[in-house]
């Protein structure tokens, strides 16, 4: 076999060199060359200065087939509702011939979900095959041995290679009696069409497209695990997160055991829905209730000055979460302003809105601002609470006994109303809130009288 001719192409400006360089000579742009594969020169009598190739017909809308699929339930709930379904249709989980890649920080807990996915999938009659790229298949034999008790896995095939040809002549061989296809990690993966080392861009793109094809023509899902950059970006090329069909995130603090399992793009479903796991020696357990949980501890305490709860929208559900704020006197000539979970920018528009429209001297305090639990807020449904746990701990007054607080905070003062505020209502007095904050209020003057 004839090793085809590859080029380094620049991926700024399009300009293409027989060898790597770390500059583009073209455009100036560094480490901007990735390797690609030529495409191969077939003979043909006709004039090689044509440019025109073969006709393909053109499809019109009636003559296209609606292709009917059924999902296949990964029976993880939490899982299900990111994929798309949810809670909002009888039918969820994974689209087959699907390519999904989810990606997260090491020892997020990538490789523990995708192995109780292909436990659940095995149990369900399915034959999975886990190509072990990061690790043997007797260490992960270990992490299922932790998982189940002397259960029948037969269905369950590992391939322990790395080669990407060697792959696909493995898996096609035995396509028929393969239902889901997941691979640890894309990055381990490499081509023999490509000079560059496994996890390069051009190697990650080439793998990557190669198990698209192979996915879309065996009808096989396939999920990949990425690693992820010291930013907590993807890594490897952009092109990868353009290729697959869906895009995980596995999120979370490794000082909390809970973890967020969030879609960044999903062609077959929402990219606002956010499954919430619980990690613990028995893999991840699913949170059914997030509530209950990132309120467990606030529940059954005393009143506390600085403490505010909130209900913040995942996706289409409501959580309830708890808002803390210090406020101390600075020592500082600048105060500081500390936050965690909370945009670091929104705390400082929040606190100059307290200071103008209320007076209140907070250029005199250091503020911390924290989201109990590992929780990141994002929304602006939290301003309201955030602006009320800062008050309330700088008066020293707790905000009365099951109060949440909802509202969208405007420059003016003023509180503006958010969305699905009717949901978020009635999960608050389903947890046993009983006043609801910035439901009537319009202006934040108007909520102090909860601090007199």
């Amino acid at each position: 076999m004839v090793k085809p001719i590859t080029q380094f192409v620049c991926q700024s400006c399009g300009a293409s060199f027989p060898k790597w360089q770390g500059q583009c000579t073209q455009c100036g742009e560094w480490n901007s060359l990735v390797e690609s594969v030529l495409p191969s020169k077939k003979s043909s009598n006709k004039n090689a200065s044509s440019s025109i190739g073969e006709p393909v017909k053109i499809l019109k809308f009636s003559e296209i087939k609606a292709k009917k699929f059924s999902r296949i339930d990964t029976k993880i709930e939490e899982l299900n509702r990111v994929l798309g379904g949810g809670s909002l249709s009888a039918e969820a989980g994974i689209v087959p011939g699907s390519l999904v890649l989810v990606a997260g920080a090491p020892g997020i807990g990538k490789s523990t979900l995708l192995t109780q996915l292909a436990l659940n999938m095995v149990r369900a009659k399915k034959a999975v095959c886990y190509i072990c790229g990061e690790e043997s298949p007797s260490q992960i034999k270990i992490r299922i041995q932790r998982l189940t008790k002397g259960e029948n896995l037969d269905s369950l095939s590992f391939l322990a290679e790395v080669n990407i040809e060697n792959i696909l002549a493995s898996v096609a061989k035995a396509q028929s009696a393969i239902d889901l296809i997941i691979v640890d990690s894309i990055q381990t993966l490499w081509s023999e069409q490509l000079t560059g080392v496994a996890g390069s861009v051009g190697q990650v793109r080439y793998c990557a497209n190669i198990l698209l094809n192979f996915a879309k023509k065996a009808d096989i899902p396939i999920f990949l695990i990425g690693h992820v950059t010291k930013e907590g970006m993807i890594a490897g090329p952009k092109v990868l997160e353009h290729l697959v069909d869906t895009v995980l995130y596995l999120e979370g603090d490794k000082n909390h055991d809970f973890r967020i399992l969030r879609a960044v793009k999903n062609r077959f479903g929402p990219t606002d829905e956010v499954g919430i796991f619980q990690m613990n020696d028995n893999g991840m357990n699913q949170v059914t209730n997030p509530s209950e949980v990132f309120l467990g501890d606030s529940k059954g305490r005393e009143l506390v000055a600085g403490s505010a709860t909130v209900v913040t929208m995942q996706g289409v559900r409501p959580i309830l979460v708890e808002i803390q704020a210090l406020v101390v006197p600075t020592t500082l000539v600048i105060p500081r302003r500390v936050s965690s979970g909370v945009d670091y920018s929104r705390l400082q528009v929040i606190t100059a809105v307290l200071q103008k429209r209320l007076g209140i001297p907070l250029y005199q305090h250091d503020i911390f601002v924290n989201v109990a639990g590992g929780f990141k807020i994002t929304e602006p449904a939290a301003d309201l609470a955030i602006a009320l746990a800062i008050t309330s701990s700088f008066k020293n007054k707790p905000l009365p006994a099951k109060t949440a607080a909802i509202g969208e905070l405007g420059l003016l003062g003023e509180i503006r109303r958010v969305s699905f505020m009717e949901k978020r209502i009635k999960e608050a007095k389903k947890l046993g809130f009983t006043k609801v904050i910035g439901q009537t209020e319009k202006w934040l003057n108007q909520v102090l009288r909860f601090l007199k």
